[in-house]
């Protein structure tokens, strides 16, 4: 398999506002990508890209919004050149106790976490085809794994991301597409700093970036950090609920969330 390049046209990174987003495309920039980047924060955006030389651009966007994603999608290639790889980074928690259950809690975070994802992948395949190459990396989550207390919503919304980019992989490679799927365990982020809970193995954003570029340049499908926690993770995943019920009873956060 191919490893990208800069030579190979721009990268596009949604949710590059803060966090992981920001982290890889100020990585990406230094390593010679031309990097366009996306949130709502368009006065953010502006202020992480005059700090990189001209090799970043911003293109404010709500993600949420069918018609504007096609349209930011159609002018990043006009501008940029053709988007050689996208890192689908947009999403947001909230966490959300079994008292607290709202329906309107689940859709928002449905809404943000996957069917902007899906806004985005149906923007940007008809350019890749064309062009008969192309890499997508779907950012999803751990907490997709297994059902967790505090969760159902979040959780549900990454579990549904994990399926999506499994099921799509072998079809799109058949085209010359790449498609990835990003799976982080717990990072210092502003999201992560919503957690009233220890989080185990918590990781510098910076190094999560870094592991999340050496991933992107690979062939796996699967791209996990911190490594050891992930595997935890699927351990758990595999694990009979005679067994994992207990456990995540005693995950319950107490108190306050």
């Amino acid at each position: 398999m191919v490893r990208p390049t800069p030579n190979d046209g721009c990268v596009w990174i949604t949710g590059a506002s803060s966090g992981i987003g920001r982290a890889l495309a100020e990585r990406m920039a230094r390593a010679g990508w031309t990097v366009a980047i996306s949130a709502r924060r368009g006065e953010e955006l502006e202020a992480i890209a005059r700090n990189h030389g001209g090799r970043m651009h911003s293109y404010p966007l709500d993600v949420t919004d069918r018609e504007a994603v096609r349209e930011t999608v159609g002018r990043i290639e006009a501008e940029q050149g053709g988007i050689a790889l996208a890192v689908l980074n947009a999403g947001t928690h909230q966490p959300m106790r079994a008292k607290d259950f709202s329906a309107e809690t689940v859709r928002k975070l449905i809404d943000l976490n996957v069917l902007s994802v899906a806004e985005c992948l149906e923007a940007l395949l008809p350019g890749m085809r064309q062009r008969g190459r192309g890499r997508i990396a779907v950012v999803a989550s751990v907490a997709g794994y297994r059902g967790l207390p505090s969760a159902s919503a979040y959780g549900a919304s990454k579990a549904a991301l994990i399926n999506m980019a499994e099921s799509l992989r072998p079809e799109l490679e058949e085209e010359g597409i790449v498609l990835q799927l990003v799976n982080p365990g717990f990072v210092r982020t502003p999201l992560t700093d919503r957690n009233r809970f220890r989080m185990p193995m918590l990781m510098d954003v910076n190094d999560a970036a870094e592991a999340l570029y050496k991933g992107l340049r690979s062939g796996r499908f699967e791209i996990v950090f911190p490594r050891l926690f992930c595997w935890f993770m699927k351990l758990f995943r595999a694990m009979p609920y005679v067994f994992a019920l207990p456990l995540m009873r005693r995950m319950i956060p107490r108190g306050k969330v």
